[in-house]
């Protein structure tokens, strides 16, 4: 949310690249904390296996994996091939929190916990899918602000220098 949200303001640049790195670096950690927690779990429950769940698992592990390599390979931003490197890192990003989600939602049936648990990660969910729903109409009301600001000038240009 960091990255997607914070960068459109014009002080916060470099600092939310920064911020999203360090956001990034502490959730792969927990989730490699995790992959170590299925493994042991995994290997302490002999002929119990709940396949899905542990798919989903490697996947998200993979792919997460796969994200913070592929940051040794990002393009310069004026590279022609950077559009490219965007789609991908996005997909990847977006991919690992939908699949996370509802893993957790597959790991809390497995355990069964109180009713308590679920409850309060639908709630954080739900609050977390409101405040990105806020903040996205916020965005959305800067940028176009700006592009109409900029376009204002009729320079012939996007309002990136580009010209149209």
């Amino acid at each position: 949310m960091i990255a997607r949200y914070l960068r459109v303001f014009e002080g916060a640049d470099p600092a939310w690249f920064y911020v999203h790195i360090a956001c990034q670096i502490s959730g792969y950690a927990l989730g490699v904390g995790g992959w170590g927690l299925g493994l042991k779990l995994g290997s302490e429950s002999a002929g119990l296996t709940y396949q899905p769940h542990r798919n989903i698992g490697i996947a998200i592990f993979a792919l997460a994996t796969l994200q913070v390599f592929a940051l040794f390979l990002r393009p310069d931003p004026k590279n022609k091939y950077r559009v490219y490197w965007n789609v991908y890192h996005h997909s990847i990003g977006y991919s690992v929190i939908v699949l996370a989600i509802v893993n957790i939602f597959k790991g809390l049936n497995i355990l069964k916990p109180a009713t308590g648990w679920k409850t309060g990660y639908i709630v954080i969910i739900a609050i977390l899918g409101g405040v990105a729903l806020v903040l996205e109409a916020i965005t959305w009301a800067i940028v176009l602000r700006r592009r109409k600001r900029n376009h204002s000038y009729g320079n012939g240009t996007n309002g990136n220098g580009l010209q149209l």
